[in-house]
């Protein structure tokens, strides 16, 4: 995982976790590593997982058994509730660059409708970097 040196390291831990669970990366109910196998594969110290769990913790998306670990939320309406404010949120950065490009309501949709029918599995979408 790369970081962004402008942003918490453990505030960009609860964005990354947040979205492998509502992906399903973690799947609801599973048993997720625990914290130093995690800081180990990230590389970053045990006590930054430790804060972003805990802030997970709050959330409602994990929750800690004493002996056991720490597991997804069994909760669906939590865990649908996260997947849209996350797709909200890629929308309303969409809208907004879209706006900034000048972008007219029909060629944004129009976009969309082309994107969403790509199939990513086969032919990974275009970075822009690309010539």
């Amino acid at each position: 995982m790369d970081f962004d040196s402008t942003q918490p390291i453990w505030l960009q831990l609860v964005a990354e976790f947040s979205r492998r669970i509502a992906v399903g990366v973690w799947p609801a109910g599973e048993r997720v590593a625990g914290v130093r196998e995690l800081a180990a594969d990230l590389g970053v110290n045990p006590n930054t997982v430790q804060r972003a769990f805990a802030e997970l913790e709050r959330d409602g998306l994990v929750r800690s058994e004493r002996t056991a670990g720490r597991f997804v939320s069994d909760d669906q309406q939590l865990v649908s509730g996260l997947r849209r404010r996350l797709a909200t949120a890629a929308a309303d950065d969409f809208v907004q660059r879209g706006r900034g490009f000048g972008m007219s309501l029909d060629d944004a949709r129009a976009l969309l409708e082309q994107r969403w029918s790509n199939d990513f599995d086969n032919h990974p979408p275009s970075t822009g970097g690309e010539r």
